[in-house]
């Protein structure tokens, strides 16, 4: 966390010191931009609970971990007046590795999934959007949905020996969707009166339940449930640097 505001710290005072032109929004402006965004989840979550196996039940001291991810960003803002606007979040779809951290240092690849976070969010410039440098702030509401999830081999292997078996537990993960609040703070710095660079920082409210069921009949009834981690709260920090042209 340090090295990346110290990053984005250092990316904003660069872009202060090049930034030379003068921009103004007016009223119906549409302005999109482009550029890297990286997703930085703050996650917690309930124990791990192995309701497949009851004698193991809730596995004391763990939880889910979510990995990092960057991906091309893309937003457009329809600008209501002069300091007001609607912007819209999109990007390439995340994906992230999910770790089950079991305690006592001893973490096993759970698998991995994708996700597509629209956020829509009402922006204001406090100081107005005209000059050479206009800081921003904003807040919204997110949707996120997550796809192609997948359970690992190393978790499917870990489930079928607390099943007694002697061998892997072939298994599903599901995610469910989300809808959760966002904040947003950043600062456009004009090139000319059409360009600009963009630099933001975004907390998203993500929230969500993680259920591993099996996936074929072979062993047990197709879609039981064998693992669940409820309450993974994702909140990711989401770090953004754009080029911004104004249309």
């Amino acid at each position: 966390m340090k090295l990346k505001s110290l990053a984005m710290g250092t990316t904003l005072a660069v872009a202060a010191l090049s930034a030379s032109g003068v921009m103004a929004y007016e009223a119906g402006d549409v302005i999109v931009r482009a550029g890297i965004v990286n997703v930085s989840p703050d996650e917690s979550s309930d124990a791990i609970n192995v309701v497949g196996v009851p004698s193991v039940g809730k596995v004391a001291g763990s939880e889910a971990e979510v990995d990092s991810d960057t991906q091309l960003g893309l937003t457009a803002t329809y600008m209501l007046n002069s300091d007001m606007g609607i912007e819209l979040l999109a990007a390439t779809p995340f994906t992230h590795d999910i770790t089950a951290n079991l305690g006592g240092g001893v973490s096993v690849d759970a698998g991995e999934t994708s996700h597509l976070p629209p956020t829509l969010s009402l922006v204001w410039y406090p100081m107005g959007s005209a000059g050479s440098i206009s800081p921003y702030v904003g807040a919204g509401l997110n949707y996120t949905a997550f796809f192609e999830e997948e359970a690992s081999g190393k978790v499917e292997a870990l489930a079928g020996s607390l099943a007694g078996l002697n061998r892997p537990l072939p298994m599903g993960l599901e995610l469910d969707d989300s809808w959760g609040v966002a904040a947003q703070i950043g600062v456009d710095f004009a090139i000319d009166e059409q360009w600009h660079v963009n630099a933001s920082v975004r907390w998203i409210d993500i929230d969500t339940d993680a259920t591993f069921k099996t996936s074929d009949s072979s062993i047990l009834p197709k879609d039981t449930k064998i693992i669940t981690v409820n309450n993974v709260e994702i909140d990711p920090w989401v770090y953004q640097l754009n080029i911004g042209y104004t249309f």
